[in-house]
């Protein structure tokens, strides 16, 4: 997906028998995620009776509601005078988000691309570590895997292309970057991402309280650890691998 920062009016679409579908850009951008995120928010406080599912995706909402007891006419109501109320591009984000930092072994084994990927941005390795952790990227959204963040968005330098082929499996917390976004990968799976280091934290973690940690529009930032602390901080007993986090205002 190229990153482009021209932003459409906000667009009602129906979405098969049963969903509304609310997009405020054609491509991914700070403003038309804000406004997903914030919009789905809005949603999920005016408690409509018949809507029975929201999710929110890199610049759309998804709404779905039960026909039986909402039309799509009077939702598609609800949710234009919703739209009408602000400039959902500058509203503020929900409450009860947190702020993340996890812990991350760059280079070596744990991120066999970083000098690739680094080379890619016009940069050192070194100058990627500095940059990548300087950042304080948004949970602009889940999927994929269970659990799993897309986070962004990176300075324009790092709007570096997917692979031409695709690694065959990276692990369980690799940290993978392209078009100007981070994966904290959920599991083991195929990617044709590069990644550029590895973290303790596992995004999904069954057996833990909360098996999801994160929710979109969390923040996350990261800090550089020794591949000799990765083991111990993967064993950690609250299930965190090493990360830590504290709500925002």
């Amino acid at each position: 997906m190229s990153i482009k920062t021209k932003m459409t009016d906000p667009q009602v679409l129906p979405l098969g028998p049963d969903g509304i579908l609310v997009r405020f850009g054609e491509a991914l951008s700070d403003s038309a995620n804000r406004a997903a995120l914030a919009f789905r928010g809005a949603v999920e406080a005016r408690a409509i009776n018949g809507v029975c599912e929201l999710a929110s995706s890199l610049t759309s909402v998804m709404i779905r509601f039960q026909p039986d007891s909402l039309t799509r006419k009077a939702l598609s109501g609800h949710l234009r005078d919703l739209l009408d109320q602000q400039d959902w591009t500058k509203a503020p984000l929900p409450r009860g988000r947190k702020l993340w930092t996890l812990p991350v072994v760059f280079g070596g084994s744990h991120g066999p691309e970083l000098d690739e990927t680094a080379a890619l941005a016009n940069i050192s390795p070194d100058q990627a570590i500095d940059q990548i952790c300087a950042a304080q990227t948004r949970v602009l959204a889940l999927g994929f895997a269970p659990g799993q963040p897309y986070l962004g968005l990176l300075d324009d330098h790092w709007n570096i292309p997917r692979r031409a082929d695709v690694t065959a499996q990276v692990p369980q917390g690799a940290i993978v970057v392209a078009v100007r976004q981070i994966i904290p990968f959920a599991n083991a799976a195929p990617t044709g991402w590069r990644q550029i280091g590895q973290t303790p934290f596992k995004c999904f973690d069954a057996v833990r309280e909360n098996p999801i940690a994160f929710t979109a529009g969390d923040e996350v930032t990261f800090t550089p650890i020794k591949a000799s602390a990765f083991d111990t901080l993967a064993q950690s007993p609250d299930g965190l691998g090493g990360a830590t986090f504290t709500p925002l205002p």
